[in-house]
Protein backbone atom coordinates (compact mmCIF):
# COMPACT_ATOMS: atom_id res chain seq x y z
CA UNK A 1 0.00 0.00 0.00
CA UNK A 2 3.15 2.72 0.84
CA UNK A 3 4.56 1.53 -2.24
CA UNK A 4 1.50 2.03 -4.41
CA UNK A 5 0.95 5.94 -2.61
CA UNK A 6 4.62 6.36 -3.31
CA UNK A 7 4.58 5.05 -7.36
CA UNK A 8 1.13 7.64 -6.89
CA UNK A 9 2.80 10.72 -5.78
CA UNK A 10 5.89 10.52 -7.98
CA UNK A 11 3.84 9.94 -10.73
CA UNK A 12 1.75 13.34 -9.53
CA UNK A 13 4.64 14.84 -9.21
CA UNK A 14 6.05 14.58 -12.42
CA UNK A 15 3.01 15.18 -13.74
CA UNK A 16 3.02 18.89 -11.81
CA UNK A 17 6.51 19.20 -13.41
CA UNK A 18 5.45 18.79 -16.60
CA UNK A 19 2.42 21.42 -16.17
CA UNK A 20 4.81 23.51 -14.83
CA UNK A 21 7.46 23.21 -17.52
CA UNK A 22 4.68 23.49 -20.13
CA UNK A 23 3.39 26.59 -18.73
CA UNK A 24 6.49 27.88 -17.77
CA UNK A 25 7.56 27.22 -21.65
CA UNK A 26 4.75 28.70 -22.72
CA UNK A 27 5.19 31.97 -20.66
CA UNK A 28 8.69 31.53 -22.24
CA UNK A 29 7.53 31.60 -25.92
CA UNK A 30 4.66 34.53 -25.02
CA UNK A 31 7.17 36.85 -23.95
CA UNK A 32 9.59 35.96 -27.09
CA UNK A 33 6.58 36.53 -29.65
CA UNK A 34 5.22 39.90 -27.36
CA UNK A 35 9.41 40.82 -27.54
CA UNK A 36 9.50 40.20 -31.00
CA UNK A 37 6.53 42.05 -32.00
CA UNK A 38 7.29 44.71 -29.83
CA UNK A 39 10.87 45.19 -31.58
CA UNK A 40 9.27 45.36 -35.04
CA UNK A 41 6.80 47.49 -34.09
CA UNK A 42 9.51 49.97 -32.43
CA UNK A 43 11.85 49.05 -35.96
CA UNK A 44 8.47 50.54 -37.86
CA UNK A 45 8.41 53.49 -35.97
CA UNK A 46 11.99 54.29 -36.28
CA UNK A 47 11.76 53.41 -40.24
CA UNK A 48 8.83 55.56 -40.36
CA UNK A 49 9.82 58.33 -38.37
CA UNK A 50 13.69 58.62 -40.25
CA UNK A 51 11.51 58.48 -44.01
CA UNK A 52 9.14 61.27 -42.54
CA UNK A 53 12.21 62.89 -41.78
CA UNK A 54 13.85 62.44 -44.74
CA UNK A 55 10.74 63.00 -46.82
CA UNK A 56 10.86 66.66 -44.89
CA UNK A 57 14.39 66.80 -45.78
CA UNK A 58 13.52 66.38 -49.25
CA UNK A 59 10.94 68.75 -49.76
CA UNK A 60 12.09 71.52 -47.82
CA UNK A 61 15.47 71.13 -50.60
CA UNK A 62 13.07 70.80 -53.49
CA UNK A 63 11.02 74.15 -51.90
CA UNK A 64 14.48 75.91 -51.71
CA UNK A 65 15.52 74.99 -54.94
CA UNK A 66 12.42 76.59 -56.29
CA UNK A 67 12.64 79.31 -54.76
CA UNK A 68 16.42 79.82 -56.01
CA UNK A 69 15.15 79.07 -59.14
CA UNK A 70 12.64 81.31 -59.52
CA UNK A 71 15.13 83.99 -58.64
CA UNK A 72 17.34 82.60 -60.93
CA UNK A 73 15.09 83.35 -63.95
CA UNK A 74 13.85 86.32 -62.94
CA UNK A 75 17.63 87.76 -62.66
CA UNK A 76 17.85 85.74 -66.02
CA UNK A 77 15.27 87.75 -67.68
CA UNK A 78 16.06 91.42 -65.74
CA UNK A 79 19.53 90.90 -67.47
CA UNK A 80 18.41 89.50 -70.91
CA UNK A 81 15.56 92.25 -71.56
CA UNK A 82 16.28 95.26 -69.16
CA UNK A 83 20.31 95.48 -69.19
CA UNK A 84 20.78 93.61 -72.76
CA UNK A 85 18.41 95.97 -74.01
CA UNK A 86 20.12 99.00 -72.29
CA UNK A 87 23.51 98.18 -73.57
CA UNK A 88 22.04 97.62 -77.44
CA UNK A 89 20.71 100.70 -77.30
CA UNK A 90 24.09 102.12 -76.35
CA UNK A 91 25.67 100.53 -78.94
CA UNK A 92 23.41 101.65 -81.54
CA UNK A 93 24.32 105.36 -80.20
CA UNK A 94 27.62 104.68 -80.42
CA UNK A 95 27.56 103.20 -84.21
CA UNK A 96 25.59 106.85 -84.36
CA UNK A 97 28.52 108.40 -82.42
CA UNK A 98 31.01 106.47 -84.85
CA UNK A 99 30.21 108.15 -88.08
CA UNK A 100 30.56 111.61 -86.58
CA UNK A 101 33.70 111.43 -84.84
CA UNK A 102 36.74 112.76 -86.19
CA UNK A 103 39.17 110.67 -87.59
CA UNK A 104 41.24 111.02 -84.23
CA UNK A 105 37.92 109.81 -81.58
CA UNK A 106 37.17 106.73 -84.01
CA UNK A 107 39.72 104.24 -82.07
CA UNK A 108 38.57 105.69 -78.55
CA UNK A 109 34.86 105.24 -79.82
CA UNK A 110 35.54 102.12 -81.66
CA UNK A 111 36.84 100.44 -78.42
CA UNK A 112 34.38 101.74 -76.29
CA UNK A 113 31.95 100.27 -78.75
CA UNK A 114 33.90 96.89 -78.24
CA UNK A 115 33.63 96.77 -75.11
CA UNK A 116 30.04 97.83 -75.27
CA UNK A 117 29.51 94.49 -77.52
CA UNK A 118 31.04 92.33 -75.40
CA UNK A 119 29.43 92.77 -72.24
CA UNK A 120 26.11 92.36 -73.91
CA UNK A 121 27.65 88.89 -75.30
CA UNK A 122 28.77 88.00 -72.04
CA UNK A 123 24.97 89.31 -70.42
CA UNK A 124 23.64 87.13 -72.74
CA UNK A 125 25.82 83.91 -71.82
CA UNK A 126 25.03 84.37 -68.70
CA UNK A 127 21.22 84.71 -68.92
CA UNK A 128 21.25 81.65 -70.37
CA UNK A 129 23.04 79.85 -68.23
CA UNK A 130 20.47 81.01 -65.19
CA UNK A 131 17.71 80.39 -67.34
CA UNK A 132 16.32 76.61 -66.40
CA UNK A 133 14.30 76.40 -69.66
CA UNK A 134 17.53 76.96 -71.83
CA UNK A 135 19.38 74.27 -69.50
CA UNK A 136 16.97 71.46 -70.03
CA UNK A 137 17.16 71.89 -73.67
CA UNK A 138 20.84 72.15 -74.34
CA UNK A 139 21.36 68.92 -71.91
CA UNK A 140 24.35 68.87 -68.96
CA UNK A 141 27.23 68.37 -71.72
CA UNK A 142 26.40 71.73 -73.83
CA UNK A 143 25.51 73.92 -70.86
CA UNK A 144 28.23 72.42 -68.81
CA UNK A 145 30.59 73.34 -72.10
CA UNK A 146 28.82 77.06 -72.27
CA UNK A 147 29.75 77.21 -68.47
CA UNK A 148 33.16 76.64 -69.15
CA UNK A 149 33.39 78.76 -72.15
CA UNK A 150 32.42 81.83 -70.33
CA UNK A 151 35.29 81.57 -67.77
CA UNK A 152 37.76 80.94 -70.54
CA UNK A 153 36.90 84.14 -72.21
CA UNK A 154 36.44 85.83 -68.81
CA UNK A 155 40.22 84.46 -68.58
CA UNK A 156 39.37 83.53 -65.19
CA UNK A 157 40.86 79.74 -65.21
CA UNK A 158 41.77 77.29 -68.02
CA UNK A 159 39.35 74.64 -68.50
CA UNK A 160 39.03 71.02 -70.15
CA UNK A 161 35.77 68.76 -70.66
CA UNK A 162 35.96 64.96 -71.38
CA UNK A 163 33.64 62.92 -72.40
CA UNK A 164 33.74 59.14 -72.74
CA UNK A 165 30.41 56.53 -73.22
CA UNK A 166 27.24 57.13 -75.43
CA UNK A 167 25.38 59.64 -73.98
CA UNK A 168 22.23 59.61 -73.08
CA UNK A 169 19.45 62.13 -71.91
CA UNK A 170 18.56 63.03 -68.21
CA UNK A 171 15.09 63.46 -67.20
CA UNK A 172 14.55 67.77 -66.84
CA UNK A 173 14.69 67.90 -63.26
CA UNK A 174 17.42 65.79 -62.76
CA UNK A 175 19.34 67.68 -65.54
CA UNK A 176 18.47 70.81 -64.05
CA UNK A 177 19.60 69.72 -60.70
CA UNK A 178 23.08 68.09 -61.80
CA UNK A 179 24.01 71.51 -63.60
CA UNK A 180 23.32 73.57 -60.25
CA UNK A 181 25.95 71.00 -58.71
CA UNK A 182 27.71 72.03 -61.04
CA UNK A 183 27.74 75.31 -61.04
CA UNK A 184 28.10 75.81 -57.49
CA UNK A 185 31.39 73.88 -57.45
CA UNK A 186 32.65 76.18 -60.01
CA UNK A 187 31.72 79.33 -58.05
CA UNK A 188 33.46 77.87 -55.08
CA UNK A 189 36.64 77.44 -56.89
CA UNK A 190 37.02 80.85 -58.24
CA UNK A 191 35.55 82.25 -54.67
CA UNK A 192 38.11 80.39 -52.95
CA UNK A 193 40.22 77.84 -54.31
CA UNK A 194 42.48 80.62 -55.82
CA UNK A 195 43.05 77.67 -58.74
CA UNK A 196 44.54 78.30 -62.07
CA UNK A 197 43.22 74.82 -63.94
CA UNK A 198 39.42 73.31 -63.91
CA UNK A 199 38.93 69.74 -65.33
CA UNK A 200 35.18 68.00 -66.12
CA UNK A 201 35.53 63.81 -67.02
CA UNK A 202 31.64 62.75 -67.91
CA UNK A 203 32.03 58.66 -68.30
CA UNK A 204 28.73 57.50 -69.55
CA UNK A 205 27.82 54.07 -68.78
CA UNK A 206 25.05 51.81 -69.03
CA UNK A 207 22.46 53.03 -66.44
CA UNK A 208 25.02 55.36 -64.98
CA UNK A 209 26.34 58.72 -65.27
CA UNK A 210 30.03 59.22 -63.48
CA UNK A 211 30.72 62.48 -63.39
CA UNK A 212 34.73 64.05 -61.71
CA UNK A 213 35.51 67.69 -60.99
CA UNK A 214 38.81 68.59 -60.06
CA UNK A 215 41.28 72.05 -59.46
CA UNK A 216 44.42 72.80 -58.56
CA UNK A 217 43.83 75.37 -56.06
CA UNK A 218 44.93 75.45 -52.46
CA UNK A 219 42.56 72.94 -51.34
CA UNK A 220 40.49 72.85 -47.72
CA UNK A 221 39.74 71.11 -44.63
CA UNK A 222 36.44 68.89 -45.84
CA UNK A 223 34.98 68.76 -42.13
CA UNK A 224 35.68 72.36 -42.00
CA UNK A 225 34.25 72.98 -45.16
CA UNK A 226 30.78 71.03 -45.33
CA UNK A 227 29.50 73.59 -42.87
CA UNK A 228 29.59 76.10 -45.89
CA UNK A 229 26.20 77.08 -47.47
CA UNK A 230 27.81 76.07 -50.45
CA UNK A 231 28.97 72.62 -49.58
CA UNK A 232 25.38 71.64 -48.36
CA UNK A 233 23.61 72.69 -51.29
CA UNK A 234 26.05 70.58 -53.20
CA UNK A 235 25.42 67.89 -51.04
CA UNK A 236 21.33 68.03 -50.33
CA UNK A 237 21.14 68.72 -54.14
CA UNK A 238 23.14 64.88 -54.68
CA UNK A 239 20.38 63.50 -52.29
CA UNK A 240 17.53 64.81 -54.40
CA UNK A 241 18.62 62.67 -57.37
CA UNK A 242 19.47 59.97 -55.21
CA UNK A 243 23.30 60.07 -56.27
CA UNK A 244 26.36 59.21 -54.82
CA UNK A 245 28.68 62.48 -53.48
CA UNK A 246 32.02 62.17 -52.50
CA UNK A 247 34.49 65.24 -52.21
CA UNK A 248 37.85 65.38 -51.73
CA UNK A 249 40.49 68.10 -50.54
CA UNK A 250 43.77 68.49 -49.75
CA UNK A 251 45.41 71.60 -48.69
CA UNK A 252 47.91 72.54 -51.17
CA UNK A 253 46.83 69.82 -53.29
CA UNK A 254 43.08 70.73 -55.27
CA UNK A 255 39.79 69.31 -54.91
CA UNK A 256 37.80 66.30 -56.72
CA UNK A 257 34.28 66.01 -57.09
CA UNK A 258 32.32 62.73 -57.93
CA UNK A 259 29.45 62.45 -58.94
CA UNK A 260 27.65 58.30 -59.63
CA UNK A 261 24.40 58.95 -60.91
CA UNK A 262 21.62 56.17 -61.87
CA UNK A 263 19.84 56.26 -65.10
CA UNK A 264 15.56 56.39 -63.79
Amino acid sequence: MQVFEQEQFRESFEVLIIVCSAVLLTLFILVIILFTLFQKRKIKLITDRNKAELQYLEEVARTQLEIQEMTLKNVSWELHDNIGQLLSVANLELNVLLKQQEPEGVAIVSEIQSLVAKSLQEIRELSRSLNKEVINQLGIIKSTENELTRLEKLGILKTSLEVSGDCWDLPQDDNLILFRIIQEFMTNVIKHAKADSLKFIFNYLPGELHVQVSDNGVGFDIDQGYSSSGLVNMKSRAALLNAHFDLFSEKGVGTILNIRYLQK
